[in-house]
């Protein structure tokens, strides 16, 4: 029997592209993907009309290293609320925020503890 055609030789399928694709997949989901949940701040838009302000003045300033000042005096946290409680006649009365410096995260944390200590309506000015 003759043979005049080359031998063939046995191919296998190469899957390293399929292994790049496949790790370049992942990568980008990894990267794509959140693995927190975003927390929401509700605050309510000016309305525009002029409401009657009731009690005495009560501005929160957190300065650039965090430090809070109620009406200009410094407090810590806990001093603020106790005399927050003792300047609003309900906890539903406003408090204005300003955070001149702050950062984000320190105005963040001042208002999730304001409204967990029970004070509704927090004004965040500039």
């Amino acid at each position: 029997m003759f043979n005049f055609a080359p031998e063939r030789v046995r191919r296998r399928p190469d899957l390293t592209p399929m292994i790049d694709v496949v790790f370049l997949l992942l990568v980008f989901f990894m990267l794509a993907s959140r693995f927190t949940q975003d927390v929401s701040l509700p605050l309510a838009a000016a309305s525009g009309a002029a409401s009657e302000w009731k009690g005495a003045p009560r501005l929160v300033d957190i300065a650039e290293d965090g430090t809070l000042m109620l009406n200009g005096t410094p407090r810590d946290f806990d001093d603020l609320v106790t005399e927050l409680d003792r300047l609003t006649e309900e906890r539903s009365d406003p408090v204005i925020l300003r955070a001149k410096e702050a950062e984000l995260q320190a105005l963040v944390t001042v208002m999730d503890r304001l409204t967990a200590a029970g004070f509704s309506h927090l004004i965040l000015v500039e």
